[in-house]
């Protein structure tokens, strides 16, 4: 018998908007133990990143990095099936230019994010 498929875009939209864009360390952790398995591992294009802890300090030292108006914003639906989504996003200022776009892939476990791979586009030139 098959199981129901979870809502994979509240799922990975709620990922963007509460933990990638959460400035509260505090917020932040609640909600990666709310969307997160116990033992998440994140896949950078340059690092790996394993445990709730790691991917919470990612998301915060993003955020620093670029500034107090930087947000994730989703650019259309997620979709996925068996385990595995995907979502494309855009990032950058508040009311100011694109500065960078990707797709974040999930694998999906009992209804939280085990895997998640962040695939970023190549520059527009």
């Amino acid at each position: 018998m098959a199981t129901a498929e979870p809502d994979y875009d509240q799922l990975l939209r709620a990922n963007l908007e509460r933990v990638f864009n959460e400035r509260d360390d505090e917020a932040r952790a609640r909600a990666i133990d709310a969307l997160f398995a116990a033992d998440p591992v994140m896949y950078e294009p340059d690092n790996i990143v394993e445990g709730r802890a790691a991917v919470s300090a990612i998301a915060g030292k993003l955020l620093e990095q670029f500034g107090p108006t930087f947000r994730f914003t989703a650019t259309g639906r997620a979709v996925g099936h068996h385990g595995l989504a995907v979502l494309r996003w855009e990032a950058g200022p508040a009311g100011g230019p694109v500065a960078v776009t990707g797709t974040d892939a999930a694998r999906i476990v009992d209804g939280r994010i085990a895997e998640l791979w962040v695939l970023l586009n190549a520059p527009e030139v």
